[in-house]
């Protein structure tokens, strides 16, 4: 389906509160790579985590929307859960899919989020005609749908914008869950505040305790020596 066919069926008209955000703090971004094209953002978050999924987002937006997105890391946590709605509600279609710890050890971090892509991708209902991927590699491409590279494309192209902001507030909800479900891990390595990122108090973590079995352990970080695969109790 052409996107003049979808635009048609998704027609609406943006809440009063969504442009009034857009005219006071909107980083303008692009709409579109190419005009008249249907094309579908991905973004990851979770990448440089040492512990956890690492989360992918695939959005369509219709350029007609003017969305108040951004780079999800330019956002404070409360906007971007607003925008998590927004996106969810007004885009055309979206779709999130992770990749486990385990499989990060097995295949690594870059096809582990290749791999994830390509489920994000095949999670949508409306098939794209244009792959706009932030980063500089694809490999290898989706089916046959032609696909763009772009470094830094999350604060430039609103749909790679919006695909970031779903891929972090879901990566970031499952953080939550984790320390929620084990509270260890907040005592131990401050997820909370470091969301799994290899800051000074998680890395003082895993020196005292040992890593855990949701931790990468082909990070370095996590495998400093060779017995890392059995955490301390």
């Amino acid at each position: 389906m052409i996107l003049s066919q979808i635009q048609k069926l998704v027609k609406h008209t943006l809440p009063s509160e969504i442009l009034q955000f857009n005219l006071i703090n909107y980083h303008k971004m692009k709409k579109f790579y190419n005009k008249d094209t249907l094309e579908v953002g991905l973004d990851e978050s979770g990448r440089g985590s040492l512990i956890g999924p690492v989360y992918i987002g695939a959005v369509i937006l219709s350029p007609d929307d003017d969305l108040p997105v951004r780079d999800s890391k330019k956002l404070s946590k409360h906007k971007r859960l607003e925008l998590k709605d927004v996106i969810e509600e007004y885009a055309i279609d979206y779709s999130v899919a992770s990749i486990d710890n385990h499989t990060i050890d097995k295949i690594n971090i870059l096809h582990a989020t290749i791999k994830g892509m390509h489920q994000a991708l095949a999670g949508l209902n409306v098939e794209p005609e244009l792959i706009l991927v932030d980063g500089n590699y694809f490999t290898p491409p989706y089916k046959d749908i032609p696909y763009e590279t772009i470094k830094g494309g999350d604060d430039i192209y609103a749909s790679i914008a919006a695909a970031s902001i779903l891929a972090k507030v879901y990566h970031d909800k499952h953080i939550e869950k984790m320390c929620d479900e084990n509270p260890e891990l907040e005592e131990r390595y401050k997820l909370l505040s470091n969301m799994g990122y290899g800051t000074q108090a998680h890395r003082d973590g895993i020196a005292k305790y040992g890593i855990t079995e949701y931790h990468r352990k082909s990070f370095k970080t996590c495998c400093p020596k060779l017995n890392c695969l059995f955490t301390k109790k």
